[in-house]
């Protein structure tokens, strides 16, 4: 399986996607905001308020007089040419001044009075003055004739890396905190929502675990279940209703063919009576209740659907005895002894009675059927409404014990019995809300153990 067909978490991929739309609509809004101020007017990206403070600075000097004088830089060149409307005033702390160009009357004479400022822009305000008002920038700055005081409105052309760079901090001052703030919040949120948007379908789900084999009929609720998911509850509805149906013509097949196999295996039986004694009369005697026995457990499979509704109370011992005086022929004829070990008084349960003393029988048959031919099988009634048959054979491998209970399973490939007695012990007990287990018997052989839910004496 390839890895995009694994599972994934749907509130993890969901934050996340989530979190990459508000990133792109966030950097759009950005981009929109600053190129909307900057086609106003507000915003002059394309320009660097630094610009002329940067080469003047390197290009100031003091000549022999110890006046302040310009060296001819290239950068100083460069910025004449590009820049016609220069201007600039340079001051010094003892009140010297340079100035170049048509420095506005509003900033001539202010130098003097912002000594202890270091840097401000001066100017309109945005939104509220005129942007054709003449802005200025003041700034004090360490030149090779000194510390002087820089007033400048002429802006010099931005460079591609200082574009970039202050870009890149307007992103990081704007955009940055807002998406913090806002992946914060969903990463919290969309758990939440999606945890109650998806209450119905945890519900669903655990209708669906409740669903076994013996509850037909059953259909997944889609209250409360999001449309997006409604599609996939009704297809499993629909594949439940399928099934069903596939489960009831299988059961009426099944049905209709043990009872078809009655009647020819009773005309068979008394067709064989009729033969001469003999080895092969006694073996096709033998083959014939085989197919007797398996017909009337294939009834009895059918039969569990049927069991007691509602179920009554019921005495175990009772059960225990009527089996035993049953099968205690069958049992002392194949050379075992059959002991009952049961309470003087009742041990109750709620259940179907003829459906437990089938269980009981067939376990006794199973015990009888693949047993030495001697020794003594047990049934035991305990007080905790446990039945347990014992009997003295070779035992089941401790790998094979939950597999025995598998319809037409086999511990031998030559044994003659059809294997589904343990399997319907097994159905009639989990039918009555029980357990059925097999243990090693104190004497060596095999305990069948089927425990039942008791009802308490009162």
């Amino acid at each position: 399986m390839s890895t995009h067909d694994d599972p994934y978490c749907l509130r993890s991929r969901l934050s996340w996607r989530l979190l990459a739309l508000q990133a792109a609509v966030l950097v759009a809004l950005v981009v929109v905001v600053v190129g909307a101020l900057c086609a106003s007017g507000f915003v002059l990206a394309e320009r660097d308020e630094d610009r002329v403070i940067d080469v003047v600075q390197h290009a100031l000097a003091r000549d022999a007089r110890g006046d302040l004088t310009l060296r001819s830089t290239p950068d100083l060149k460069q910025l004449r040419t590009e820049t016609p409307d220069l201007w600039f005033l340079v001051r010094d702390r003892q009140g010297q001044s340079l100035k170049e160009g048509a420095v506005p009357a509003e900033f001539a004479a202010i130098g003097g009075g912002l000594d202890q400022i270091s840097q401000a822009r001066l100017g309109w305000q945005m939104f509220e003055d005129d942007p054709r008002k003449p802005p200025a920038r003041l700034k004090r700055v360490d030149t090779d004739a000194g510390n002087v005081q820089m007033i400048t409105a002429t802006q010099g052309r931005l460079t591609g890396g200082k574009a970039l760079l202050m870009t890149s901090l307007a992103f990081l001052g704007i955009a940055l905190p807002g998406l913090l703030v806002m992946a914060t919040a969903t990463f919290i949120a969309t758990p939440m929502i999606v945890q109650r948007a998806f209450r119905g379908v945890d519900a669903t789900a655990d209708q669906a675990r409740r669903i076994d084999i013996h509850q037909r009929g059953a259909r997944l609720s889609v209250e409360q279940v999001p449309l997006e998911v409604v599609p996939l509850v009704t297809a499993v509805n629909d594949a439940l209703a399928r099934l069903d149906q596939g489960y009831l013509r299988h059961k009426r097949f099944v049905a209709d063919a043990a009872h078809e196999l009655r009647t020819p295996i009773a005309i068979l039986n008394t067709r064989l009576e009729s033969l001469a004694p003999g080895p092969d009369k006694t073996r096709l005697l033998e083959d014939a209740a085989r197919l007797a026995t398996l017909a009337e457990q294939l009834l009895d499979i059918q039969r569990l659907d049927r069991c007691g509704s509602p179920f009554a109370r019921v005495d175990l011992v009772a059960i225990a005895q009527s089996a035993a005086a049953d099968l205690a022929p069958l049992a002392i004829a194949a050379g075992y002894e059959l002991a009952l070990d049961a309470p003087a008084t009742p041990v109750e349960t709620s259940g179907d009675a003829a459906a437990l003393e089938r269980a009981l029988t067939n376990l006794v048959q199973n015990a009888i059927q693949h047993g030495p031919r001697r020794g003594t099988i047990g049934i035991r009634v305990s007080k905790a409404a446990c039945i347990e048959v014992t009997d003295e054979g070779a035992g089941i491998p401790a790998d094979q014990r939950e597999q025995i209970f598998e319809p037409f399973y086999r511990l031998s490939p030559l044994d003659r019995g059809a294997g589904l007695g343990l399997n319907m012990v097994r159905e009639i007990v989990v039918l009555h809300g029980g357990q059925v287990a097999v243990t090693d018997s104190a004497d060596g052989g095999t305990c069948f153990r089927m425990t039942l839910p008791a009802i308490r004496q009162n």
